[in-house]
C-alpha cells in the first residue's frame, strides 16, 4: 500500500477512534422520540344541504309552500339518487315585525305586531354517487335551494386511510430511531421500544387534518320548478395526520 493511501486510512481510523471516544455513555438512556404520519386520499363521499323558505302575511300560508317544496325536492332528490341518505331537519317558523320608529312624540310603540311569518326547512343529503351529484343537485334546486356541500370519506374509505395513517406513524417511528442510533454511536438492536403513545401527548401533540371541502350557496325562493343547469364540483381529498411518541431504552 502506497504510504499516502496508508496515511489517509490511518488518519479516519483515529478520527473515528476519537469520535467513539467523545460520545457520552449511552447504556440505559432513556430517549423520548416524536414522530409524524400523514396520508392522504380523494374523497368519497359528499353531504349536501338543501333547503327552503318562504315568508307571508299568513303563516299557515307560508307553512304550506314550504311542506308542499320540501316534499318535491326530497322525491326529486330519492329518484336521482336512490342510494343517498336522507335527512329533514331545522324546521323554523318566527314572526317578522316592522322596523322601529319613534312616535311624533319620541316614546317607541307600546307593542309591535308582525307584518308577516318567515318558515323555513332543511334537507341533509348524505351520497357516495359522486358522478351523479351535479345532476341530482341540479333537479332539487328545482325547488329547493343548496345551501352547503362538504366532501369528506366515506366510513369504510376513513378506516381504511386510517389503518395506513398508523403504519405511516409507526414506520417513521422506526426511522428516526433508527437515526438516533446512529448519531449516538449505538446499533438499532440496542434499543428497546419501552412505550408507544399513539395520542401524541405532550409537546408533541398537534393538531389532525381532518380535511374537507366545502362550497356555500345561496337559497332561491319564489316561483315554480325551473330547469337548473347542472353546478360543477371538484370533490377534492381529505388529508389525515397522525404524531406520537415514543420511548426507547438503550442497552
Amino acid at each position: 500500500m502506497a504510504p499516502s493511501k496508508f496515511m489517509i486510512l490511518a488518519a479516519l481510523a483515529l478520527a473515528a477512534q476519537v469520535q467513539a471516544q467523545n460520545l457520552l455513555p449511552t447504556t440505559g438512556t432513556l430517549v423520548i422520540v416524536p414522530a409524524f404520519g400523514e396520508v392522504t386520499h380523494p374523497n368519497d363521499e359528499a353531504v349536501a344541504t338543501f333547503m327552503v323558505e318562504e315568508f307571508d302575511k299568513d303563516k299557515a300560508a307560508a307553512a304550506s309552500r314550504v311542506n308542499q317544496k320540501m316534499k318535491q325536492g326530497t322525491e326529486i332528490v330519492r329518484k336521482q339518487d336512490p342510494q343517498a341518505i336522507l335527512k329533514t331537519q331545522g324546521y323554523y317558523t318566527y314572526p317578522v315585525y316592522p322596523e322601529e320608529r319613534p312616535m311624533p312624540d319620541g316614546s317607541m310603540p307600546a307593542k309591535r305586531l308582525p307584518t308577516g311569518w318567515r318558515v323555513g326547512q332543511y334537507l341533509e343529503v348524505k351520497t357516495q354517487n359522486l358522478n351523479a351529484l351535479p345532476k341530482t343537485v341540479a333537479a332539487a334546486q328545482s325547488v329547493l335551494g343548496l345551501n352547503g356541500l362538504q366532501f369528506g370519506l366515506s366510513p369504510a374509505t376513513l378506516k381504511k386511510v386510517d389503518d395506513q395513517r398508523i403504519a405511516a406513524t409507526y414506520r417513521n417511528l422506526n426511522e428516526r430511531i433508527g437515526s438516533i442510533a446512529a448519531a449516538m454511536g449505538r446499533k438499532v438492536s440496542d434499543a428497546v421500544l419501552d412505550t408507544v403513545d399513539f395520542e401524541g401527548s405532550g409537546n408533541y401533540a398537534g393538531p389532525q387534518s381532518e380535511g374537507a371541502v366545502g362550497a356555500m350557496m345561496m337559497s332561491k325562493r319564489g316561483g315554480g320548478p325551473e330547469q337548473v343547469a347542472e353546478p360543477s364540483f371538484e370533490p377534492g381529498e381529505t388529508t389525515l395526520q397522525m404524531r406520537l411518541v415514543g420511548k426507547v431504552k438503550f442497552k
